[in-house]
């Protein structure tokens, strides 16, 4: 038999794509060509395969004219994940191995000179997209990569050392269900609560208002902008918000673990662990929101479902905090391309901090600010409106007395704080099966104020000429403080709480 076809994946954003691997020999001149849009990474496979099947006993058809197509020719394929099922077409083609039970295997690794397989990222972005599919196939990876697919309950992995532990599998198909060390079925793992994390809220002394804040920004899943001076705590608070958030589902784990799968992150040890990003404020727009060619996450997508913390947010390029507006609201980002697009999940909960003014120190004592107007007026006007105007809680931190932070005692721990925050959210889901951040439309119309509320509410909007997202933020975190109470409706005692966490006009400031 001259010609084998295997099946792989491509990857393109968030989705892995089929690729059928097609392999045909023919008599001429000695050749290796490989067609179907491939990219350089694809296209040094001639020589990795070459030496594999080579280095693990295995004869290459070094006489014949091998072309390998990779379908659709319209896709993009990059690294060096075909590298397995190209060595194994060859194989399967030059009759050195059988293409019995092939069909039901799909296959993705790079080879080593030797023969080794080498781990590929986006093991477990694959193993979701089959997971969608209503056809279950198996699928052969290298060993690092098969236990990230491994983590989906329903998958069918195997896991492989070496090029020859996949060809004797092939040709033993009678010993498949016996493991050996190099080639094994990994059973899906089972899933650990959250571990606690060594950072506890408790560690914050004083600051109950941005405590409070963090609070219904967890139960609610509101974005927070911490203002004050240096030293007050901003970065404390920041660092330990993951740990006031609910306990992460595995549907939840799956998509943030595939994620950090894709940038060819170890995902294993932070499993079902909320992640925390931090980028510095010199990162550029490209890698907060993703991009590059072929297109690869940003933080803000390695940050789903978990925390997006920016310190010193004036400090940032302007272009990088206004690629954060469309997916604070949609939850996504589409990366567009002059071929197509890719898009990646950005469900996050954006953090920031900032101080002030350029000196830090406007409207403390001591020591006392020494910006101008004008100075101050250029800092802050670096975050634009329709920026601050989707951020829900805006929360000042102030300095302390010395007295306070060496006498006052300890407060909530993060444990109790999240005990309190994943009861209101559970409120909310059994209520309208969303989140109150995911509020939208007639669901806020349908939202129970009491007529003293909605009276404050009107008010304010009025007086303060907000907009229709300021508003609709302000009575979002309202419906969060009353889940919080455990109350039915928006009471006004609720819905002044959340009125301050608004920032005001500059002329009514």
């Amino acid at each position: 038999m001259s010609f084998a076809s295997l099946q792989s994946r491509a990857l393109l954003g968030f989705q892995a794509q089929r690729v059928r691997v097609e392999v045909h020999l023919a008599n001429g001149l000695p050749s290796f060509t490989l067609v179907g849009l491939v990219d350089t990474e694809v296209r040094e496979a001639r020589e990795r395969v070459r030496c594999a099947i080579q280095n693990s006993g295995l004869n290459f058809p070094a006489n014949k004219r091998i072309t390998v197509n990779l379908a659709p020719a319209d896709l993009p394929k990059d690294s060096g994940r075909f590298d397995l099922p190209i060595a194994l077409g060859i194989l399967v083609a030059s009759g050195q191995l059988p293409s019995d039970g092939m069909s039901a295997y799909e296959f993705a690794g790079e080879l080593s000179l030797a023969g080794d397989l080498r781990p590929i990222r986006g093991g477990l972005a694959m193993s979701l997209a089959r997971h969608a599919e209503t056809t279950q196939l198996n699928w052969v990876l290298p060993a690092e990569s098969a236990e990230e697919a491994a983590l989906v309950p329903t998958a069918k992995i195997y896991k492989a050392l070496h090029l020859r532990d996949v060809v004797h599998h092939f040709l033993n198909p009678a010993s498949a269900a016996e493991p050996t060390p190099g080639w094994s079925r990994l059973a899906p793992p089972e899933c650990q609560p959250q571990a606690p994390d060594s950072l506890d809220l408790a560690d914050v002394k004083g600051q109950s208002l941005p405590k409070r804040a963090l609070e219904i920004a967890a139960a609610g899943g509101h974005s927070v902008l911490l203002i004050g001076s240096p030293g007050t705590g901003k970065s404390m608070l920041a660092t330990r918000f993951a740990g006031l958030l609910p306990p992460m589902t595995l549907e939840e784990g799956l998509a943030s673990a595939a994620v950090a799968s894709l940038a060819g992150r170890e995902i294993l040890s932070q499993w079902l662990r909320r992640p925390t990003r931090s980028p510095h404020h010199s990162a550029t727009a490209a890698a907060l929101i993703g991009g590059g060619s072929p297109p690869r996450p940003g933080e803000i997508s390695l940050a789903h479902h978990g925390v997006l913390f920016l310190d010193e947010l004036p400090e940032f390029p302007r272009a990088a905090l206004e690629a954060l507006r469309e997916p604070l609201e949609t939850g996504h980002i589409t990366i567009s391309r002059a071929a197509r697009q890719a898009e990646f999940p950005a469900q996050f909960q954006l953090i920031a901090a900032m101080n002030p003014c350029p000196c830090g120190y406007l409207g403390a004592t001591r020591p006392a600010c020494r910006c101008t107007p004008d100075q101050v007026a250029r800092y802050q006007g670096r975050l634009s409106g329709p920026l601050l105007d989707r951020i829900d809680l805006h929360v000042t931190v102030p300095l302390l007395p010395s007295e306070v932070l060496m006498q006052s005692p300890a407060g909530d721990s993060s444990a109790s704080v999240q005990q309190r925050s994943t009861c209101a959210l559970a409120r909310a889901l059994q209520r309208q099966g969303k989140p109150n951040r995911a509020l939208a439309g007639r669901e806020l119309d349908d939202l129970q104020l009491s007529p003293e509320a909605r009276q404050g509410l009107h008010q304010a909007a009025t007086r303060w000429a907000w907009s229709s997202r300021s508003t609709h933020r302000t009575l979002k975190v309202a419906r969060t403080i009353a889940d919080l109470s455990g109350s039915e409706a928006i009471d006004w005692t609720h819905l002044a709480e959340a009125l301050q966490y608004r920032p005001l006009p500059t002329s009514a400031a």
